[in-house]
């Protein structure tokens, strides 16, 4: 994965916490990036947002052979990921689509 991606995506993802965070006080995401993938020989960068008061986790994983996509998945901070992620095209990933995920999944009662 390209340095610019990666930055781009964590770009993306500090306009919608900005976002989050002026309008819903309850929600306050946290952001991290992570390489572990690679360090388990999987050539990919995961980005995670949690909620730490719901336990909900969005991940976003960013694959070296498909540069041009976005994997996601919404799931728990506290439960391993499914196998399935759905995809997004990384150009079509914007602020306010992440702003939306962020809104919808972590304000969502469960």
């Amino acid at each position: 994965m390209s340095d610019k991606q990666l930055k781009t995506l964590c770009d993306i993802a500090t306009e919608a916490h900005n976002r989050i965070q002026q309008n819903f006080k309850d929600i306050n995401p946290v952001v991290g990036v992570t390489h572990n993938m690679r360090s388990n020989g999987v050539p990919a960068d995961a980005m995670t947002i949690d909620c730490l008061k719901s336990g909900k986790r969005i991940i976003l994983v960013l694959h070296d052979q498909q540069p041009n996509a976005i994997h996601y998945q919404f799931s728990f901070k506290d439960k391993d990921p499914g196998s399935k992620f759905e995809s997004i095209q990384f150009e079509e990933l914007t602020a306010t689509i992440m702003y939306e995920w962020i809104k919808d999944y972590f304000s969502k009662i469960q």
